[in-house]
């Protein structure tokens, strides 16, 4: 796309931040990655496929299409919504971010296709963000309804996503290696997009194939920290210490490959701000804390910028990834995500100053618990939702995020990506 250097206005800032989303998107998409990443076609064995995240169908798709003479089988789960047709796998549907019924069948049906497997048989594992959720398989003494109230209580309680799946992996008959430990003596090769900071293997949907470092006293500790009441046999299980997740070392016949992550889909994003005439910094792929805080950080490098000139002349865009936390106190709540309550803080803090844009999206359509993707915020955000008789602040302390930019139009909705690198935040200072 060609973008002539007609200054930057509204129309001109909005269309460049909404291109370098769907960049992001586009960068992350298994159709055009995975293949590159597979390893030699199994020449005798089985070949199972096993996969869970809201990527999951779309990436057997892709698998199936790059090995059409490969005899295959298996089981993917993904989010509601996030099916594709494919030929030889089956799609499981299931809910995010708190698993339900299907989310249960769709992990002991991955159990069960990988148990029984010799060391001629090859097993592909294609892991996406969203997995934990969609793959909850309890451990032996505990409910899914226990693991529903558990999952909430970590969501509301400003918990980064590596915390999280350190209690899930101990709740849990498939997380943090076990589906590997099930497939043993096989071959396991896992495919994965990462979602989270710092592009960890084992916190990528809690590691099902990954050993796992953390122990049931971190567990326990976390539980602690964060004054979350566990059920009953929550409490028994976590105060169990004999019943340990596969540690570094003990899954020899495991290997995990990298097909896609956020600081592939910034580099894009990089690239592609290139030829919109603008000079991209990118921040950082990990960035986390809470996020009204963040946007306030962000709108203090936006005013230097504007300002200053520094740390770089504009036109110029700030590029960053990572996952947010949104801590919820006493309520009542409102409407909101990670990226629009991000927006919200960086406009509030921005108060109306002039040549400043920003855009905050995941990257899989999906903010929080919502279908909204993010929002896009201008110069103009705080004047127009005033205009609508609403209290920018009062809409912030109160989680209200989604409804502050739903009012003025500026939400930004995709429906399912079919693919997760986690949030993306642009910031265009002209």
């Amino acid at each position: 796309m060609a973008w002539p250097d007609t200054g930057w206005n509204d129309a001109r800032a909005r269309a460049a931040l909404r291109a370098l989303f769907d960049t992001a998107v586009a960068a992350a998409d298994p159709r055009a990655v995975l293949a590159a990443h597979l390893p030699p076609k199994p020449t005798r064995g089985r070949c199972i496929v096993v996969g869970g995240g809201k990527s999951a169908a779309l990436m057997a798709a892709a698998l199936e299409d790059a090995w059409p003479d490969v005899a295959m089988e298996g089981v993917v789960v993904t989010r509601y919504g996030h099916a594709v047709p494919t030929r030889r796998i089956q799609v499981i549907e299931a809910s995010h971010p708190v698993p339900d019924a299907n989310s249960q069948r769709g992990a002991l049906a991955l159990l069960d296709r990988v148990r029984g497997l010799g060391p001629d048989d090859l097993v592909i594992a294609l892991m996406s963000g969203g997995a934990s959720a969609l793959l909850a398989a309890p451990a032996p003494g505990i409910t899914l309804e226990d693991k529903q109230a558990i999952n909430r209580a970590l969501l509301a309680c400003g918990a980064n996503i590596a915390e999280m799946n350190a209690v899930r992996k101990h709740l849990s008959a498939i997380k943090g290696g076990r589906l590997a430990a099930a497939a043993a003596p096989a071959r396991v090769v896992t495919l994965a997009i990462s979602d989270v900071p710092g592009d960890d293997p084992a916190v990528i949907g809690s590691g099902p194939t990954v050993p796992d470092a953390t122990t049931f006293a971190d567990a326990r500790a976390l539980i602690a920290r964060y004054g979350i009441a566990p059920s009953a046999a929550v409490a028994a299980r976590l105060a169990q210490d004999d019943d340990e997740t596969p540690k570094p070392g003990s899954l020899p016949n495991a290997e995990f490959r990298m097909i896609a992550t956020p600081m592939m889909a910034l580099r894009a994003m990089a690239d592609a701000a290139r030829g919109m005439g603008l000079t991209p910094i990118i921040l950082g792929d990990a960035l986390e804390g809470e996020a009204k805080e963040l946007g306030t950080a962000m709108a203090g490098i936006a005013r230097s910028i504007r300002a200053h000139g520094e740390p770089v002349a504009g036109p110029a865009v700030l590029l960053s990834g990572g996952e947010t936390t949104v801590t919820l106190g006493p309520g009542p709540y409102g409407e909101g995500g990670r990226n629009t309550t991000f927006l919200l803080g960086l406009t509030v803090a921005l108060n109306g100053a002039p040549g400043i844009w920003a855009m905050a999206g995941d990257t899989d359509g999906v903010d929080g618990m919502a279908e909204i993707a993010g929002a896009i915020a201008t110069p103009d955000s705080l004047a127009r939702l005033r205009a609508t008789g609403r209290d920018p602040r009062a809409m912030l302390a109160g989680h209200d995020s989604h409804s502050a930019f739903g009012a003025i139009g500026d939400l930004i909705v995709t429906g399912p990506t079919l693919t997760n690198v986690n949030d993306i935040r642009a910031i265009l200072v002209a």
